[in-house]
């Protein structure tokens, strides 16, 4: 079966709950897929696609909160939308501050919800088409000679090419010859896209990522 558009995983360990929740993003054509537990979504195949996680605050064992933590050590980026029957302040703020998009107090309207999960999701496919360009000019990037990389790394911090010859130990007209070499092989187009590239690369200084 084909990967869906989007999906909507929801772990709550209230069958009735999950059950409400599922036939709501079905009503308005969402794919959705339900967990009881914390450990059973991690257990799951999760497809490739843009995603959301609906998570309660109170989860049997660990909390949502430090699930939300440990799917950040686990490198498992996926927006999350926090629900509680139990909120205050300083949960909120700190889900939010580890990246949660919304917290919902219950009861919350459908349409709040709705809305939460559809901002989750979007902000899923923007982190993904993201990642896809880093990937992209990362491949780019090591296409470049060590040399390459050392004058693109410093002509995208402002250095003139007298300035870069001089710290590479090079004379001008060979630090042209690499300035050009790596815009073409990094497809810029002009000095502003190469240094774009640069600060979506995060290059050091030095040459390196």
């Amino acid at each position: 079966m084909p990967d869906p558009l989007s999906l909507v995983h929801i772990i709550d360990d209230d069958e009735s709950l999950r059950h409400a929740l599922d036939s709501l993003f079905r009503s308005v054509g969402m794919v959705t897929r339900q967990y009881g537990s914390a450990q059973d979504f991690l257990n799951a195949e999760r497809p490739d696609c843009p995603s959301c996680l609906v998570l309660d605050v109170r989860l049997p064992g660990k909390s949502g909160l430090d699930f939300q933590n440990q799917l950040l050590e686990l490198g498992i980026s996926i927006p999350v939308v926090f629900m509680t029957g139990h909120g205050d302040i300083s949960m909120s703020v700190r889900s939010m501050k580890a990246g949660a998009v919304d917290f919902l107090t219950k009861p919350f309207r459908d349409q709040d919800m709705l809305d939460a999960v559809a901002a989750a999701i979007d902000k899923d496919q923007i982190q993904r088409e993201q990642g896809r360009d880093t990937e992209r000019l990362q491949g780019l990037f090591a296409s470049l000679s060590p040399r390459e990389r050392q004058v693109m790394a410093l002509v995208t911090r402002g250095k003139m090419n007298k300035q870069v010859a001089a710290a590479l130990g090079l004379s001008e007209i060979t630090v042209k010859i690499h300035r050009g070499h790596a815009m073409q092989k990094m497809h810029a187009r002009s000095l502003a896209d190469l240094v774009k590239m640069a600060s979506a690369l995060q290059l050091k200084a030095d040459g390196s990522l």
